[in-house]
């Protein structure tokens, strides 16, 4: 007797088991239709984070222009203004703001290196299943797929 073995194997079937009846006796294992500002939270809360920015750094940047501006006896009008601040802007985004945005828009629209872990965990999960019981876990691997939309996943290595 295979004890270890035999326990996983008897554990997986039956959390399998009571996963595929919880799914057909209760309402609330479907997946709800979610707002878009629940569904793009993350969105939303980075582009709050950038209005928030942009507008501090024109507001706190009118004061230093002001000080540079008296200390070179100098008025301080809006065009001179404008454009400092456009440059500086330009220079900020091109060395921080382009890098960040650019990684989060990556994981957001889930790139490969973003979910590279979590597809290797779904595959040997997969395999689990399968090895139990073959038939039987192609069932439950479908009826998973159904239930959350299918699988996105990558060939493996296909980012190499």
């Amino acid at each position: 007797m295979n004890f270890p073995g035999d326990f996983i194997r008897a554990a997986i079937l039956a959390r399998a088991e009571v996963d595929a009846h919880s799914r057909k006796a209760s309402p609330m294992i479907e997946p709800k239709s979610q707002s878009v500002w629940r569904a793009y939270s993350y969105a939303w809360i980075t582009f709050a984070f950038f209005i928030l920015s942009v507008v501090g750094h024109w507001i706190f940047g009118w004061f230093a222009y002001v000080d540079e501006q008296s200390a070179l006896r100098q008025p301080a009008d809006s065009g001179g203004y404008i454009i400092e601040m456009s440059r500086d802007t330009l220079e900020n985004w091109q060395s921080e703001f382009l890098q960040f945005g650019g990684l989060a828009f990556l994981l957001f629209v889930g790139s490969p290196q973003s979910k590279e872990g979590s597809d290797r965990v779904e595959a040997k999960l997969d395999e689990l299943l399968k090895l139990v019981d073959r038939k039987k876990g192609q069932t439950i691997i479908k009826e998973l797929d159904e239930q959350y939309g299918g699988r996105h996943t990558d060939v493996p290595h296909q980012h190499r």
